[in-house]
């Protein structure tokens, strides 16, 4: 029953981390194709580390009180097993949502831009570019989105 249960706990890391969504510079949703984009300009102010928290979706907390449920439902006999059952779909629920958003949390930048208009702005995005101050970028934004490119 242990080595099922840990199967059926990977297979949930799996499936969580298959549903994160990018937030990095260079990935677009496939709805921004073909869309006009709106290009800015400016140059790098600073840079600095920043974490992007995970996503909360009730995948998590809904598998995670699955294999909770079927593990606590193994321990003991009649009673006992319901209980248990019980009690391990309630913590299941609590570490599967502590899962999705452990594996589901990236490192990200914050950019902060003097624009060549005027102005300063600051875009966080996932780190898969490397920008330095002085560095000149673009600032790409669609339907309310912005993000920063060489």
């Amino acid at each position: 029953m242990k080595f099922s249960n840990l199967i059926l706990i990977s297979g949930l890391c799996l499936f969580v981390a298959a549903c994160a969504s990018s937030n990095a510079g260079s990935v677009y949703k496939r709805d921004d194709a073909r869309k006009v984009q709106t290009v800015k300009t400016g140059i790098v102010e600073s840079v600095r580390t920043v974490t992007l928290e995970g996503t909360k979706s009730p995948v998590g907390t809904i598998a995670g009180a699955a294999v909770g449920g079927i593990a606590g439902g193994a321990v003991g006999d009649g009673r006992t097993s319901s209980i248990a059952a019980v009690i391990g779909a309630v913590a299941g629920s609590i570490a599967g949502a502590a899962i999705e958003e452990g594996i589901t949390r990236k490192d990200a930048i914050e950019i902060t831009i003097k624009m060549n208009g005027g102005g300063l702005i600051a875009i966080v995005q996932e780190a898969d570019e490397l920008f330095n101050p002085g560095d000149s970028v673009r600032i790409i934004e669609v339907d309310g989105a912005s993000r920063v490119t060489h």
